[in-house]
């Protein structure tokens, strides 16, 4: 399965999970494929916060974002006056969700380690509930 596929499939799991909890939510046509394109989905519940979300996921232990991406994402998500959250999942751990500030500096790219997301991030029903 090819990354592309792969980032889909985890989007599409994202997407199930949050409107089966009752949000409203779309996948961003094109995200992935072009730099036009600056989050995976976005996520609103009546009487809740409004979202926009990039989501990642690896069998590593660490995820690394490019700094342009994190850049666009912020840009974006203060513009259409959202909140911008990473929705990270590491093989057999779940989903974890963190705040684009929690992410460290590598130099070249972001980066959030399994064992920051576990003790810094948030499940699901204590970040949108």
């Amino acid at each position: 399965m090819s990354n592309k596929a792969k980032g889909s499939r985890v989007e599409r799991e994202l997407l199930s999970l949050l409107t089966e909890n009752g949000w409203r939510c779309v996948r961003v046509a094109g995200s992935g494929v072009n730099d036009d394109s600056p989050c995976d989905l976005m996520a609103a519940k009546l009487g809740k916060k409004a979202y926009t979300i990039e989501a990642k996921s690896s069998k590593k232990t660490s995820i690394y974002i490019t700094k342009r991406q994190i850049e666009d994402f912020i840009l974006f998500s203060s513009t259409m006056g959202l909140i911008p959250v990473i929705a990270v999942r590491f093989n057999y751990e779940g989903w974890l969700f963190i705040n684009p500030s929690q992410l460290e500096d590598s130099g070249k790219n972001w980066v959030i380690s399994l064992k920051k997301a576990k003790t810094e991030g948030k499940r699901f029903s204590q970040f949108f509930e």
